[in-house]
């Protein structure tokens, strides 16, 4: 959508807001309810109407009108959303996207935080779990519009860029890539391991990767003898030359937690007002560093460097971390959801 055709729909929603306001609201609901049968499709009306809290009779009707409009199909083992239906959801999120005017927000947060772009995926992630999906396709659809020939691409772990991974559809771009995870292994859980979602987006987009076998918080002896391993320092040089950064962002208390840290140590950085840790590094409000810590993969200084770096976040909770992070690269592009996008311009 251009920029003109983008002024003249923010004009006819303002008109309509004032005229039927009750047509705005009912399109929010049928968006909801379609959101929802994509989601969780087969899906029966009784457990449609719990999800949404909403009578079995209400829904009823509403899910009719679906139909009849060949949004959705209703068949035996419940509904199921249709070409057409998906077609019909991506209208209705630019169209929610102008009617909460994000445009807006989304520039307010970007010239607060000094970043080169914001974009702000409507709804609040605190209240609707949901949201983590959205947020999910909007990052994979953006990551994959800057992806261009003989880029690397750095990826990190955690439950966000998972979800990104999830959420991306599968296509050949057709262009001569390589994706590198851009950070050890951190956690328990594999699912959420920068190996494995590296992995992922490669075969969803038909490129090359590489592995990092190597936990991330291990000493810097160690890591210095394992870099000198021919296949792990072809990684690390990768490593050092990402053009693209997919990352997630996290809360210094948390990330500690994940790391393994004592509760003394933890204790001693909430006393230093630790609230980010990235790349090694944990940060206070104002973007200084107040603790190191042994870390594999992409370097504070390498990411200073990255000319598109990609920030994923959501919930009110990563506001403090967000900021400092912010401060580190301008080029950063940032991607969350309203209720975080609010919260920082607070």
């Amino acid at each position: 959508m251009t920029e003109k055709e983008e002024f003249c729909v923010a004009d006819f929603i303002q008109t309509q807001k004032k005229i039927a306001p009750e047509m705005v609201k009912l399109l929010m609901d049928r968006y909801h309810i379609l959101r929802l049968i994509s989601y969780h499709q087969p899906i029966g009306r009784r457990s449609l109407s719990a999800f949404l809290q909403i009578s079995e009779r209400v829904i009823r009707k509403e899910v009719n009108i679906l139909k009849d409009q060949n949004l959705i199909e209703i068949k035996a083992e419940g509904m199921n959303i249709t070409e057409s239906g998906y077609t019909s959801l991506e209208v209705l999120r630019s169209f929610i996207h102008i009617l909460k005017n994000l445009n807006s927000i989304e520039e307010e947060v970007a010239q607060k935080l000094e970043i080169k772009k914001v974009i702000v995926v409507p709804g609040l992630y605190d209240e609707d779990e949901f949201i983590l999906r959205e947020i999910g396709k909007v990052a994979s659809k953006y990551f994959k519009s800057i992806l261009k020939d003989h880029m690397i691409v750095g990826v990190t772990g955690g439950t966000t860029i998972s979800m990104v991974a999830d959420e991306m559809i599968e296509e050949d771009l057709k262009h001569h890539m390589m994706i590198v995870p851009a950070r050890g292994g951190l956690g328990k859980n594999a699912e959420n391991q920068a190996n494995h979602i590296t992995a992922k987006i490669a075969r969803k987009l038909n490129c090359p990767y590489e592995l990092l076998h190597m936990p991330d918080n291990i000493s810097k002896d160690l890591l210095e003898s394992l870099s000198k391993d021919p296949n792990t320092k072809e990684v690390v040089d990768y490593i050092k030359q990402i053009h693209v950064l997919l990352f997630g962002i996290g809360r210094a208390d948390k990330m500690a937690k994940r790391r393994g840290l004592s509760n003394e140590k933890i204790e001693e950085l909430n006393k230093k007002c630790a609230v980010a840790e990235a790349f090694g590094y944990y940060f206070n409000l104002k973007g200084k560093i107040i603790e190191e810590v042994n870390s594999v993969g992409v370097s504070l200084q390498t990411y200073k460097n990255i000319k598109n770096p990609i920030g994923v976040a959501a919930g009110k909770e990563k506001a403090l971390a967000i900021m400092p992070i912010s401060k580190l690269n301008t080029n950063l592009t940032l991607i969350i959801d309203e209720g975080l996008a609010q919260e920082i311009l607070k």
